[in-house]
């Protein structure tokens, strides 16, 4: 496992904890296929982009040191750059649940895959 821990940042504070360089271009994997399911839902809701087919939810797990669950249900952001996924970390000690763009979260992933690259 990597000794560079991976760090979000919140709408207010960061977290970092324990995340394997494979673990990260899974997550990374995961956040693509979101992007790209709020990118089907916003140009179905432009005019004239026709009938809205309802997207599946994208959910991430990740368990390690800690368990890491990332959620996110296109169907209720305008666009990616609107978007916040529902993050929760935790281990035996310490739950954290919280918000976070998923735009800040697509830069810390990369950034992190840069770092152990």
């Amino acid at each position: 496992m990597s000794s560079i821990p991976l760090t979000l940042n919140l709408v207010e504070g960061s977290v970092s904890f324990s995340f394997s360089p494979q673990a990260a271009q899974e997550l990374k994997a995961a956040l693509e296929e979101l992007v790209s399911r709020l990118k089907t839902v916003a140009a179905k809701t432009t005019p004239g982009g026709g009938k809205v087919t309802p997207q599946a939810p994208v959910e991430y797990r990740y368990t390690g040191e800690v368990f890491l669950e990332i959620f996110c249900n296109p169907n209720i952001w305008p666009t990616p750059f609107a978007a916040k996924v529902l993050l929760t970390i935790r281990d035996l000690n310490i739950r954290l649940t919280t918000e976070a763009e998923l735009t800040r979260v697509i830069e810390d992933v990369n950034q992190y895959l840069e770092q152990v690259g």
